[in-house]
Order: C-alpha cells, then sequence, then structure tokens
C-alpha cells in the first residue's frame, strides 16, 4: 500500500528543490564567465531537474547540469571578454524558469491538501474506531 503521508512529503521536498533550483537560475541569468575552460571566472553553470519515481510511490528531485550549461553572447566591454568580445553566459531561459517556480508552487500546493486530507481522513478513522470500541 501506498503510505499517501510519505508520498505528499515527496512531493512537497521535490516542489521545493525545483523552485529553489529556479530561483538560482534566474538570480544568476546575467552573469558572465570567460569562454576559456581553464579559466577559474567562469560563469554559472545553469540548472536543470529531473524528477525520479520512488519505490512505494512518491518521486524524488535530482538536479543535474543544464546541457550546454553556458552560451556564447558578445559583451566586448566585460573583463571576461576574449579578443573577440565573446563571454560565456548561462544557458537560463526566463521564460521557462518563471513557469517552472509555478509548477513548482502548484505541485507545493497540490501535495499540501493531499497531506492535510490524508491526516482528516486518519483522524476521522480513528475517531470512528474509538467509538467502535
Amino acid at each position: 500500500m501506498i503510505n499517501p503521508l510519505s508520498t505528499s512529503l515527496a512531493g512537497l521536498m521535490a516542489a521545493s528543490k525545483k523552485a529553489s533550483v529556479a530561483a538560482s537560475n534566474i538570480a544568476n541569468a546575467d552573469s558572465v564567465g570567460s569562454t576559456n575552460p581553464s579559466d577559474p571566472n567562469q560563469a554559472y553553470s545553469a540548472k536543470t531537474t529531473q524528477d525520479v519515481s520512488v519505490a512505494g510511490g512518491g518521486v524524488n528531485t535530482v538536479v543535474l547540469n543544464r546541457t550546454p550549461p553556458f552560451v556564447p553572447s558578445y559583451e566586448p566591454d566585460s573583463p571576461f571578454a576574449n579578443t573577440d568580445g565573446m563571454v560565456n553566459s548561462p544557458n537560463v531561459n526566463l521564460d521557462e524558469e518563471l513557469i517552472t517556480t509555478k509548477m513548482a508552487e502548484n505541485s507545493y500546493q497540490a501535495n499540501l491538501m493531499a497531506l492535510k486530507t490524508s491526516l482528516r481522513m486518519q483522524d476521522t478513522l480513528q475517531k470512528a474506531l474509538d467509538t467502535k470500541s
């Protein structure tokens, strides 16, 4: 049997992780770095999340590096620009990140509602069993 409490808690944690990754991507979307892979001044490496089903119900969200993590952009005035004026920018699409944030919010609310409903059902069942004994 699937435990609704652990399933809802796993969903809450997954939604929180997705929102955290999206927020980090949004916060670092404008950072730039060197195009030289050996330079320590690399741009923020954009992340993504992937859901993995867990045995017995629920989900686990893993954080992965986005492929590619950087995209070249032209910023000749940047201190990190190469001779062609190119820098690496994080591979972040703000529209996608905002949608991910909204989906994480909706998932969090749904899992919270499922958790509350499960607790109410358990309370009702316990009261029914107490009155029979």
